[in-house]
Formats: structure tokens, C-alpha cells, sequence
């Protein structure tokens, strides 16, 4: 089952995004292929190398690149391993269906050490007869994806490289959108918006245009501290699925290469905020005394790259990381002795987000229950969510929730460090506790009262 390859396209299976129905008597087949690649293989192929696909640009976006003729050249790369047949090849049409031929140099595929049969012998026939000028390159052993791409990346001849997942399907007017923020400032890494492609249906899903990714930490922190810049292009949309879980094996298992580079990310890019990391990732701390980033560290010194500070005042001033301008540390409650938790995550975005609630107060500077209060007031966690309250009265109590944060002003707040009140910097309303027969130790906000259920210590807590 593994070995072979099914893919058996019916016209307008999944024609414009629309999901696949798999029929009741597929179902136990359709079961058995899922734990192949961790996504819906039957469903999969039965999807043309050609479907159509949604556009989602905005309208000015159509006429935005007509002189994309004057961009630069791009080799798109790929790496692949034991991927399935159906979703490597409709990526490749995808890039060549949906790209000017003019500003493709060539598709280079990398084979990651892949054991599937078919993405031999028959795959190297195959891309023989595309229209677009592709090249296979393999690998006789393991080494990764970040190994994988440099290989793809030491052939290109294209001014420009292009680097895409195996299961992705490009939209109209994708590649243009990307060369042009790079013909206007070549220190630039253009990133699509990220669109979902369901694991399970195949439907092609809008994401809205904050959604580009997990993109590389290493590269991104590389990036802007030796002087480029990383810019969505808000033009290009590529589809990506996105699975639960990873049908991947790992040259050196799954932990010690993903957090091997984990560590060697902070111990080469964080500075003195490595320690906070190390703190409150177990497994990359584990893995940090057996790397060596000499080197990596004296090519940021000869390249004069700016301070993890730095970046986090100018790039990304709406961080959450601790400083020593704010607070970092425990939120309790004087009159139950519990502190401030985060929810735990949920939905899609797999985000932690709820009502806010208070629980036992340990010990341990458990993450959970650490936060960060900025100098702009807003009381934040390190997955981005931060304590968000209502601006107006309505009916029933004035529940706080913990949610993404949005830099508006219902999430702003205020500390009196003599009354120890946290107000709110809207309405002036204290943070107070509230029980029901349906909510236990949660979170609203009312008018002030001098009570000892609306005083709150700031516990500060060392993260350095």
C-alpha cells in the first residue's frame, strides 16, 4: 500500500477549492491511507494535477505587476520525501500553471532519501515531458530539509530562489507579487499569505493576511539583525496543508534534530534572553552544552549583526518578551491567594484563549502562569494573547477573557502600586474576582471598591 501510487483524478473533484466527499463505502480505505502521509491520500487522488483554484486577492492586486516582465528570474525549489504523488505533482503544476514562463528559470526538486517507488524511475519519466524545465536531484541518505534546500539552492541559475513545501498549490498572480518586493530591494525575504489547504476535505481555504506560516525562526532572526527586512506580500496567496501531525522520520530522531536547532537558534541569535528560552524549553536546554556555534557566532560578529534588543525595539516592538522596562513575573490575587493563568489552547490557531481565570500559585515560575505588562499597559503571555475586557456595560457581569491581542484600548491597563488596583485604562473599572454556580475563580471588571478582591501584587520574577 505504501509503494503504490493510486492517483485516479476525476474531473471536477475539488474543482475551485471545493472539498472531496468521500462516498460511506471509501470510508475504511479512506482510514487506512490517512496514516500514510497524515492526510486525506484518498481524497488526494482523486484531485486533477490541474485543479482550479479560488482567487482571493484583493481586486487591485490583478493589475498591480504588469511590468513583471523588468522582475528577476527565480529556480523554485522543493524538497520532498516519500511525499504522495498527487500533492507533489499538483504543487509543480500549481508553480507552472500559475507563473509567468518568463520569470522561471527552472523547478528543482529535491529528494530527501525518499523509499517510495514511485518517486523514482517514474518521477524522473515524468517531469521529462513538463513544460517547464525541471530538474530532480537526489540524496542518498537523510540530511534534512534545511540541507536539502542548500542543495537544490547550489545548481539554480535563477537570480532569485524560491523555496516551497511539497503539499502546497500556488494561486494566480502569486509569483509575480513576491519578485517585485525583491526587484525593489533585493535584502528582502518576500513571503506569501499562507492559505490552509483541510487535511482531510482539500478544500482550499482563505486565511486572512497575518497567516504566513511557522516561518524559520533561525532565518527570520538572521534576517533583520544583519540588515534585510522580511515583507508579506499581501498579493500572494499559497495554499499549504496543514497536518496534525508529522509522517516524518528525522536523521536523528524527531527531538534531537528539531531541538538541536531550536537551541542553536537562541545560543547564536537571543543574546541574554538564550537564558529565558533555556529556562522554559526543557528539551532544547538539554541539547544546548553539545552544540558548537563558534563558528556561526564569528559570522555574526564579522557581518556586524545587530543585538536580539534590537530587533525586538524595532522590528517587533508589540513582542512579549521580557525587559527591563516592564514587568515579567506572577499576577495574584490578595484575597484568594491564586494567580492570574493562561487558558488552555484551542481551535485552529491553537491558541490559548478563554475566560480568564485564576488558579493555585506555584512555585516553579511555570510558564502558564508568567506574564509580561508592558509600559503601554497591556498584560500579555508568550503565545501573543493578552487580558482583554469590554469598554461598555451590558447585561450581566463585565467578563475578562484572555485573548489574541489587537493593540486596541479594551486591552490596556493600569497598575496603582499603592492601592494595588488594576484598572482599566477605558473606563477605569478595577479587576475584581467573580464566582457563580457556572464560573469558579474567574475574572470581571466593576467599579472600584477598596476590596481586597480587587488588589493584585505584581510578583516580579528574574529572567535573565
Amino acid at each position: 500500500m505504501i509503494n503504490s501510487n493510486n492517483f485516479n483524478p476525476q474531473p471536477n473533484a475539488g474543482r475551485n477549492g471545493n472539498p472531496v466527499i468521500i462516498e460511506p463505502k471509501d470510508l475504511l480505505e479512506m482510514q487506512q491511507l490517512f496514516q500514510i502521509n497524515r492526510f486525506n491520500l484518498l481524497a488526494s487522488d482523486k484531485i486533477p494535477l490541474n485543479r482550479s483554484l479560488p482567487d482571493y486577492r484583493r481586486k487591485k492586486c490583478e493589475s498591480k505587476f504588469d511590468d513583471y516582465l523588468t522582475y528577476p528570474k527565480t529556480s523554485v525549489i522543493i524538497v520532498f520525501h516519500n511525499e504522495a504523488w498527487s500533492t507533489l505533482l499538483r504543487t509543480v503544476w500549481s508553480v507552472i500553471n500559475r507563473s509567468p514562463r518568463q520569470l522561471l528559470s527552472e523547478i528543482i526538486l529535491v529528494d530527501d532519501a525518499s523509499e517510495r517507488a514511485f518517486l523514482k524511475r517514474p518521477l524522473d519519466q515524468y517531469v521529462l515531458s513538463l513544460p517547464v524545465k525541471t530538474l530532480i536531484l537526489r540524496s542518498t541518505q537523510r540530511i534534512g530539509l534545511i540541507k536539502a534546500r542548500l542543495k537544490g539552492a547550489r545548481i539554480a541559475t535563477g537570480e532569485v530562489l524560491t523555496f516551497l513545501d511539497a503539499h502546497c498549490e500556488c494561486t494566480q498572480g502569486w509569483l509575480e507579487s513576491l519578485l517585485s518586493v525583491i526587484k525593489n530591494d533585493r535584502k528582502t525575504v518576500a513571503c506569501p499569505v499562507i492559505d490552509i489547504i483541510h487535511d482531510d476535505s482539500f478544500a482550499y481555504i482563505k486565511s486572512f493576511e497575518l497567516h504566513w506560516g511557522a516561518f524559520n525562526w533561525n532565518l527570520q532572526f538572521r534576517v533583520w539583525q544583519c540588515g534585510g527586512r522580511i515583507e508579506i506580500a499581501p498579493c500572494s496567496h499559497v495554499g499549504h496543508i496543514f497536518r496534525k501531525s508529522s509522517p516524518y522520520s528525522f536523521p536523528e530522531g524527531i527531538n534531537k534534530t528539531l531541538f538541536a536547532n531550536l537551541a542553536r537558534v537562541a545560543l547564536v541569535w537571543m543574546d541574554e534572553w538564550a537564558n529565558l528560552y533555556f529556562k522554559y524549553n526543557e528539551h532544547a536546554r538539554l541539547m544546548k552544552q553539545s552544540q558548537d556555534v563558534t563558528s556561526r557566532l564569528a559570522l555574526r560578529k564579522r557581518l556586524q549583526c545587530k543585538s536580539f534588543e534590537w530587533y525586538l525595539d524595532n522590528v517587533w516592538p508589540q513582542h512579549f518578551f521580557p525587559k527591563d522596562d516592564r514587568f515579567f513575573g506572577r499576577v495574584r490575587n490578595v484575597e484568594e491567594d491564586l494567580c492570574l493563568w493562561k487558558p488552555e489552547r484551542k481551535g485552529l490557531s491553537n491558541q490559548p484563549m478563554g475566560l480568564a481565570k485564576l488558579d493555585r500559585c506555584l512555585e516553579d515560575d511555570v510558564p502558564e502562569e508568567m506574564f509580561v505588562m508592558t509600559q503601554d499597559g497591556f498584560i500579555m503571555t508568550d503565545d501573543s494573547i493578552c487580558l482583554d475586557a469590554p469598554e461598555k456595560e451590558g447585561l450581566g457581569p463585565m467578563k475578562v477573557r484572555i485573548m489574541a491581542c489587537s493593540s486596541y484600548s479594551r486591552q490596556k491597563w493600569e497598575y496603582d502600586k499603592h492601592s494595588q488596583e488594576l484598572r482599566h485604562l477605558t473606563n477605569k473599572k478595577c479587576l475584581d474576582t467573580y464566582s457563580s454556580e457556572l464560573l469558579v475563580d474567574s475574572l470581571i471588571i466593576k467599579d472600584c471598591n477598596g476590596k481586597d478582591s480587587q488588589k493584585w501584587k505584581l510578583e516580579a520574577v528574574n529572567w535573565k
